[in-house]
């Protein structure tokens, strides 16, 4: 005989019919949007439609300029921080003789 507690319960079943999408005409209906042409959308989704275009436009090339500008300052500031380290402080000359290669 077994003994339980808690009883775990079934999973729900749902029923999800998926819309018709077709891809090439909703491409086609941005693009009309996009240039100006009249369009089977309301005045409401072109306007979200032109400025999402345009906001990713302008968001994507200046985002991607900042990332490389900010990697290459990481990068010089770690080239200037080591040649700083290995030319202007005694660090090197003490780790070699901590580990005994070199005598003081």
């Amino acid at each position: 005989m077994r003994l339980v507690f808690f009883k775990t319960p079934k999973a729900k079943k749902f029923s999800y019919r998926p819309r018709y999408y077709d891809a090439k005409k909703e491409e086609w209906e941005r693009r009309k949007v996009e240039l100006g042409y009249d369009s089977q959308l309301s005045k409401e989704e072109q306007i979200r439609l032109k400025m999402s275009s345009r906001w990713l436009r302008n968001t994507g090339t200046s985002n991607r300029r900042s990332i490389r500008l900010l990697t290459y300052f990481i990068y010089a500031v770690f080239i200037l921080g080591s040649i700083y380290v290995i030319l202007f402080t005694n660090l090197i000359e003490n780790l070699l003789v901590l580990f005994g290669l070199v005598s003081k």
